[in-house]
């Protein structure tokens, strides 16, 4: 055994071999499967449910087949939402889907800033419109919705102004 020596051009030949082995029984190589789909997960009502997150906010998502109506905390999301800025955040996952106009969404979220809560719907969106139509997961999924963002707010330390900005030096 260890007076063989292998080489490069020997380990070429053997990925040659292997490589022809398929062919020469005349099957046509198989193609390996995605991830198996996951079923539909659906209440009673039929509406899709989820929990989305960031920040300090936390927003409950029911999503259903509809006109494309967002409610948020009983209000529209033009309301609760003045900033477009928030608006096209929470439009994400059904522009990255192409599903614009399709599913009602009814949120009521809590805690944090409009920001956070913002991200909180999109969260959940992302997460009930998988549930829904589990075919679009990966698609969500390769956009970076399905992920909850870890970033939360840095606390203060003693002895200092904010969580890294010292007191201001005085010489005198």
């Amino acid at each position: 055994m260890a007076d063989e020596t292998n080489t490069v051009s020997d380990l070429a030949d053997l990925k040659d071999i292997a490589g022809d082995a398929p062919a020469a029984e005349g099957t046509a190589p198989v193609a390996t499967s995605t991830a198996p789909l996951r079923e539909q997960e659906l209440d009673k009502q039929g509406r899709a449910y989820a929990t989305g997150r960031r920040k300090d906010a936390t927003a409950r998502v029911w999503l259903k087949p509809g006109t494309g109506k967002i409610t948020v905390n009983g209000r529209d999301q033009e309301v609760y939402f003045a900033r477009p800025t928030l608006r096209l955040v929470i439009d994400q996952p059904f522009a990255i889907t192409d599903r614009q106009g399709q599913y009602d969404v009814v949120a009521t979220v809590k805690g944090g800033g409009l920001s956070g809560q913002a991200g909180a719907v999109k969260h959940g969106i992302a997460q009930a419109l998988s549930k829904f139509e589990p075919a679009l997961r990966s698609t969500v999924k390769a956009a970076g919705f399905l992920t909850r963002d870890s970033r939360v707010v840095e606390r203060k330390k003693y002895g200092r102004a904010k969580a890294r900005r010292s007191f201001q030096f005085s010489k005198r």
